[in-house]
């Protein structure tokens, strides 16, 4: 069973954005980006066979609200009425590398083998590259081809990685983007294990949630012209009830 946590940002009726436009161009900031947006947060708990198939999946949704704290209640009272039932139930934590999303799943929910989305620990590990050899550069590319397959298929594949990192950190010094991903990858270390996790057929992809987002949220509100009226706070989602996803 695989729980995950995620957000996507949604245009609002009534956000404030010409008031938040007006405020930062006060402050002489930049006037573009996402004012008068706000967060739709999205849950899954996913059900998976002993190969590792998924089989069903309960989806959550709920805006606007601050930390999700709505959405992380609801999807907490449901894992707990599936673990209730259910208590030899390997429990995987998936999710990018949001600190909100770990202080959620990682401190509150119950023990389970946690898991960082291994697109998101590919996106670092390029942006630790391009920032050493230049964005998509040959030898940037090349190396992270290697480094990611030794990231997913092989068991010291974090450790490997944070020492590549820590070479080229000190090679070039002066770029902080290098010092930045190498904090990243030794932070969520424990949470990149991606061969163990295969080996006991375990997912290693927030896909589930990340569709939940586009569903629930991306394809209803952010078509051309749409804003969410501030206040409606609840979506409908179609949601696998515990008792038929097991």
């Amino acid at each position: 069973m695989a729980v995950s946590l995620d957000g996507v940002m949604v245009p609002m009726k009534d956000g404030g954005r010409a008031q938040k436009r007006e405020q930062a161009k006060a402050q002489d900031k930049h006037t573009f980006g996402p004012a008068g947006y706000q967060e739709v947060g999205c849950g899954t708990l996913s059900f998976y066979d002993a190969e590792g198939d998924r089989l069903s999946t309960v989806h959550l949704g709920r805006m606007p609200e601050k930390h999700k704290a709505t959405l992380k209640d609801a999807l907490s009272e449901e894992l707990a009425a599936v673990l209730g039932r259910r208590p030899e139930l390997t429990l995987v934590k998936l999710a990018d590398g949001a600190k909100d999303n770990w202080s959620y799943l990682g401190a509150v929910l119950p023990q389970g083998i946690e898991i960082i989305d291994f697109y998101h620990a590919c996106e670092h590990l390029k942006a630790a590259f391009d920032a050493a050899y230049g964005e998509n550069s040959s030898r940037s590319k090349a190396q992270f081809e290697k480094y990611r397959h030794l990231l997913r298929d092989e068991h010291n594949g974090v450790e490997k990685a944070i020492r590549a990192f820590c070479h080229l950190r000190d090679t070039h010094p002066r770029k902080r983007k290098l010092a930045t991903e190498l904090a990243y990858f030794r932070r969520h270390r424990h949470r990149m294990r991606y061969a163990q996790a295969q080996a006991q057929n375990l997912p290693i992809g927030s896909g589930v949630v990340e569709a939940a987002c586009k569903t629930l949220a991306t394809q209803r509100m952010k078509r051309s012209g749409m804003r969410r009226r501030q206040g409606a706070s609840h979506l409908d989602p179609a949601r696998t009830p515990p008792e038929r996803a097991l």
